[in-house]
This record gives C-alpha cells, sequence and structure tokens, in this order.
C-alpha cells in the first residue's frame, strides 16, 4: 500500500478540487461533459439560468482545478472533462478508506461512457507530474516501469515510427497497436486496440501522449481519438486512463506502486 506524503502544492490542488465540486451549477456543467464531452461555451450556458459571463466564472474555476480542458477546433473552443483530478483525490481520501464496493458507486468516476464526434478528441487528460521528460518517456516506454501503474501489464516495442507494441499479462495481449509518431521525450502517437474484456473486439483508436517541461515538473496529456465516428468508449477505458495516470504520477514522485482497491 501507498504511504503519503503530500506537499503543500498537492493540497492546493486538491483543496481546488473540492471548492470546484462543492457548487451545484459547477457540478451541473460536470455532468453535461460526463453526458457528452467537448461541447462549446453556447452549449454549456444553455443549461444554467445566468449570464454568459456567470457561466464563464464556473468554466474558469473547473479549468484551474484541472477538471476541464479547453481545445480549439477550428473556430470553436471546446470543453473537455479531465477526470484525473478527481481519481487523485479518490486514491488520497476515499480508496483507503472506503469498502471496495464503493469504488462502483462513484458515478464522477464511472459515469463517463460518451458517445464521439468525428471531428473533435473524444477525451482528453492532463496530469502534472515532478520529474523530468526523459524519465517520463521511459516510464511511459519501458515494460519493467509498465508493470507497476498499468495494470501489472509489461509494454514491449521498440518505438520506433511503424513498430508494432503490445501490453501483455500472464501471457496475453491486453493491448495492442502501430506506433504512428515517435519524438522522444516530447510526443507518441500510436493506435490502440484493446482485448480486455469479452464484449468483442473494438474497433483501432488513436492515443496520443504530449509531454511538456514546466519548470520541475512535467505536464502531460493524453488525448484519446476515436477513429470512427458515433463510436462509444467503454467506461472501462475512460476510468482506466485516469487509473492509470494516477498512478504513473504516484511512481514516478514517489517511487511506490498505487494500489486501488475495489
Amino acid at each position: 500500500m501507498v504511504t503519503y506524503t503530500v506537499s503543500m502544492d498537492e493540497i492546493d490542488v486538491q483543496d481546488a478540487v473540492f471548492k470546484a465540486l462543492a457548487d451545484p451549477h459547477r457540478r451541473t456543467l460536470l455532468d453535461a461533459l460526463f453526458a457528452r464531452d467537448g461541447q462549446t461555451l453556447s452549449e454549456l450556458c444553455a443549461l444554467l439560468d445566468m449570464t454568459r459571463f456567470g457561466v464563464m466564472k464556473h468554466l474558469a474555476l473547473l479549468e484551474e482545478a484541472g477538471l476541464l480542458i479547453t481545445r480549439k477546433i477550428g473556430r470553436e473552443k471546446l470543453h473537455y472533462l479531465n477526470p484525473v483530478p478527481i481519481q487523485q483525490v479518490y486514491d488520497r481520501w476515499v480508496s483507503k478508506y472506503a469498502q471496495p464496493w464503493t469504488h462502483s458507486l462513484i458515478s464522477l468516476k464511472h459515469a463517463l461512457e460518451t458517445p464521439t464526434m468525428a471531428d473533435k478528441p473524444a477525451h482528453v487528460y492532463e496530469v502534472f507530474i515532478r520529474t523530468t521528460p526523459e524519465a517520463l518517456w521511459n516510464a511511459l516506454t519501458d515494460g519493467a516501469l509498465t508493470e507497476k501503474y498499468y495494470y501489472a501489464s509489461r509494454v514491449a516495442s521498440t518505438w520506433q515510427q511503424g513498430a508494432h507494441y503490445e501490453y501483455t499479462r500472464d501471457g496475453q495481449v491486453l493491448i495492442e497497436g502501430e506506433v504512428l509518431e515517435s519524438d522522444p521525450p516530447r510526443r507518441l502517437v500510436t493506435t490502440f486496440t484493446p482485448h480486455f474484456w469479452q464484449d468483442g473486439t473494438f474497433p483501432a483508436s488513436q492515443v496520443t501522449f504530449e509531454i511538456e517541461p514546466k519548470g520541475a515538473v512535467c505536464k502531460l496529456t493524453l488525448t484519446h481519438d476515436m477513429l470512427e465516428s458515433g463510436q462509444a468508449v467503454p467506461v472501462s477505458i475512460v476510468s482506466g486512463w485516469a487509473e492509470i495516470l494516477s498512478g504513473l504520477k504516484t511512481l514516478l514522485e514517489t517511487g511506490d506502486i498505487l494500489v486501488v482497491e475495489g
């Protein structure tokens, strides 16, 4: 189990998350993004009985807490849910106190299955990790390290453009795909074909990791683009990314393996 040593920066982040979730209007906005990610300001304004400026203030607070990510697509600014801070609060405050079945009742983590649209990302995640770009790239591509945070699976590849990669556990392939772009330690783009549930083969999609140094920390942005219009994202993938990124952060910052019960 993880022994938590919480820095003042982490306390500030958690305070911002709790503050953001305390307001019912902001929860309504997050619920709307749970139902359909990538909405415009006009679409979100239609949900609340307040001025456009009032909605923008709520969205700004959500973005400051890291719960919201914006992307400019064409002429529109789209808003995406980022569940990673919620996962980190869950890891810190819920999982070590709750019974395992409580894990399945946290709607903020498990109500994230959404339809996708052809011209915008399905899901975007951001996490800040106190590490170097080189160490972060190594953690993403070294199988000995992925075993410690990626559901005990070991990744293997040459990580050259066009190369095959796969995550395996107990001799079974959980995920496989092709390396589309490889620019260490800045950018990695792959196809993504998972084989870890019983509902048949899920069509290939695309995953992009972008590493940006920010002083003593790195910002890791993960974008999961679905390649087929209207394709639904399984909840196990959506919530799984949040757990993986939370575990990656814990590993690089503390050396511990994050254990999430449930």
